[in-house]
């Protein structure tokens, strides 16, 4: 989410996402368990149970827009939460959820990471990209006030691979490249302070790549802090109003001339 307001949510077509085990392994596949324990028919919006032939339409728990709407599943009551700006803290008292054993399967993906790797477009202005723990869970979106109902925090231990904003060009140092960190006893949240200096880079034959290069300083917000800061790492990020231009010379000098936007 960017200062103008513009918000990506759940990116796929250009990030992917694998779940890893303890080990740092691949998750190909989960064998799931058979059966499970009996539960009764869904419950009606009028409160009553599904009877045999009757169309089912579920309560949204008072986040219906109209008299008409329905919430037929634990996503669909979690989109209508999400639109009126409330948060659900326990997903055990929504009949939905419960059919559809929410809270446990997302229990069972504790103790798991992932790797994330792609690219995308952000305005040219302040913002922020980060990971935490939300949809990396479970499948329907659910947000981190959601989660609220599991008891243990989250491990943020992260390593950056890479991490550029542009093009690549000759002798770009990207300072968090091979960066790691290891949280110690309590969770918190990891922050990084990004200042994104725009840079056009013109080799010998005058071709020009415009790319950016950047600083960056870290932070580190415990969790035992009041108020409890939202577990997850924190990419904030703001764009310089200088712009470097680097020009190649035969001389193997290089040339910088600095221009204020």
């Amino acid at each position: 989410m960017d200062i103008s307001g513009e918000q990506h949510h759940d990116i796929r077509h250009d990030i992917e996402k694998r779940r890893l085990d303890a080990h740092g392994n691949v998750i190909e596949a989960r064998k799931e368990g058979i059966g499970g324990a009996k539960i009764e028919s869904p419950l009606q919006k009028h409160g009553g149970r599904l009877s045999k032939g009757e169309e089912y339409c579920g309560t949204c728990y008072g986040a219906e827009e109209s008299d008409e709407q329905c919430c037929n599943s634990c996503e669909e009551v979690r989109e209508a939460y999400k639109k009126k700006g409330w948060a659900l803290t326990n997903p055990d008292l929504i009949d939905q959820c419960t059919r559809e054993d929410f809270v446990e399967r997302v229990k069972t993906q504790q103790g798991e990471g992932c790797n994330v790797h792609g690219f995308l477009d952000v305005s040219k202005v302040a913002g922020n990209l980060h990971f935490a723990p939300g949809k990396g869970f479970y499948e329907s979106n659910i947000n981190v006030p959601e989660l609220s109902a599991l008891e243990h925090g989250f491990n943020i231990t992260h390593k950056i691979n890479k991490l550029s904003f542009g093009t690549e060009f000759p002798g770009v140092v990207n300072p968090l490249d091979g960066a790691q960190w290891t949280q110690p006893a309590s969770d918190g949240t990891y922050q990084y302070f990004i200042k994104v200096v725009p840079t056009i880079y013109t080799d010998l034959r005058g071709r020009k790549i415009h790319s950016n290069q950047f600083s960056v300083t870290e932070h580190f917000r415990d969790g035992n802090i009041r108020p409890k800061p939202q577990p997850g790492v924190f990419f904030f990020y703001d764009f310089s109003p200088i712009k470097v231009v680097t020009m190649e010379r035969n001389s193997y000098v290089v040339m910088f001339i600095f221009l204020f936007l």
